[in-house]
């Protein structure tokens, strides 16, 4: 009670304050009124829907929506904040000089400037129409993102070969079947030899992908389809009436992955096998930094095959490749990724920016890293969770082309 106590009296404090710029621009009543009033709205869906209780401790679609557009409100109140309060320093100033120094009778402070407002206001538009456009339109944005990796030791057979990569599913998250229909379009439009899924298939539970079992069956590359779980998929942010009840929750979420179509890799290996070559899919259960599931076991994973072996490892958490990869002897040539989702939040330019409040949690935390030879992608995701959008970091859907010999030849 006391926190929801002080975040009241904080939102109500920020709201009057932004006020003052609306009041400074325009005097019609209305416009008035219908801040406050959505002020109130927002404020007020917000507490309903995070005092009702919820089958899992990761946001249902209508707290997530609630969350996102008090975010949306919340970004005019942050922005207008320092830029008033800049104005306000300043006006006192002003009144003070007047007073002590100019020696008037009467404390004078200026009046607020309405351009001041209205710069305040025009900043304070950008990130809260950006917010609302990731909601509506930006969480099913979705992009191919290709990449061509080059590797001394590929086998000659698999010279050219393709997969495709997606991972954060977030079935329980989802609401367009339309847009997800298309997306599922846009992987078989790839016609990549190998699909490879990351993990996190749901939020809370296995059911929450029963809507989605026919259109995600519909995938289709050459050599089939491979996935790992990720940390929401064990049923992990719910508080189960019993642990039989959490086991058998896991047990349907990897029976409907193989109605799909998808071969469950658990701490195990497949080899994929090509005009006498051969190349190892590797996958790991969640191993993840910090209070993450540390489910994953590289060395079981690869006990049946060779070091020299080429080597695609699937694991969850891009901090498993610090963590244990990178430096292990059998060297994983790619290691595919997913987890952070980019944050859902940032700014790419190819060539020039890339940037994201992930970068502050994880070293790699999208696109494709090297070191010691070795390279990860970490996939964006593919659906999304809690803020019910995405901005500048869109839904993505990876394709990764392999090249026998040197990036320089």
């Amino acid at each position: 009670m006391t926190r929801w106590i002080i975040f009241i009296i904080i939102y109500i404090l920020l709201t009057l304050y932004a006020f003052q710029a609306i009041k400074t621009v325009t005097k019609q009543s209305w416009l008035h009124y219908l801040f406050l009033g959505l002020a109130v709205i927002v404020v007020g869906n917000f507490i309903i829907q995070f005092t009702v209780s919820s089958e899992g401790r990761v946001l249902s679609p209508a707290k997530s929506y609630a969350l996102g557009f008090l975010l949306s409100f919340m970004s005019i109140n942050l922005v207008l904040l320092p830029i008033l309060l800049g104005e306000d320093i300043i006006r006192g100033f002003y009144g003070l000089y007047d007073k002590f120094i100019a020696k008037n009778e009467v404390l004078h402070v200026p009046s607020r400037r309405k351009f001041i407002s209205q710069i305040g206001l025009g900043l304070a538009a950008i990130p809260f129409a950006s917010l609302l456009y990731g909601m509506v339109k930006g969480k099913y944005n979705f992009r191919v993102l290709n990449y061509t990796l080059h590797f001394e030791d590929l086998p000659d057979a698999f010279d050219g070969y393709k997969l495709t990569q997606i991972s954060d599913i977030h079935s329980g998250s989802f609401d367009n079947k339309e847009k997800i229909e298309y997306a599922i379009d846009l992987i078989n439009e790839q016609q990549s030899d190998i699909i490879l899924f990351t993990g996190d298939m749901v939020n809370n539970k296995a059911s929450e992908m029963l809507p989605w079992k026919e259109t995600f069956g519909r995938l289709k590359s050459k050599d089939g389809k491979y996935s790992v779980l990720g940390n929401h998929d064990y049923g992990d942010y719910v508080d189960w009436n019993s642990a039989a009840e959490k086991k058998k929750n896991l047990q349907d979420l990897k029976d409907i992955q193989k109605e799909i179509g998808f071969d469950l890799l658990l701490n195990e290996h497949r080899y994929l096998e090509k005009d006498g070559d051969k190349i190892a899919i590797v996958g790991v259960e969640n191993w993840g930094k910090g209070g993450f599931k540390k489910a994953g076991d590289l060395k079981k994973a690869s006990s049946q095959i060779s070091s020299n072996d080429f080597k695609i490892l699937m694991t969850h958490d891009p901090s498993h490749w610090d963590a244990e990869v990178v430096n292990d002897d059998y060297h994983y040539h790619l290691t595919l990724s997913g987890h952070t989702h980019g944050m859902q939040f940032g700014i790419e330019i190819p060539g020039w920016i890339k940037w994201s409040p992930a970068k502050w949690r994880y070293n790699q935390w999208a696109g494709i890293y090297e070191a010691l030879g070795q390279y990860i992608n970490v996939n964006r995701g593919f659906g999304f969770l809690a803020y019910p959008g995405r901005v500048g970091i869109w839904p993505e859907i990876t394709v990764i082309e392999l090249k026998k010999g040197s990036k320089e030849a």
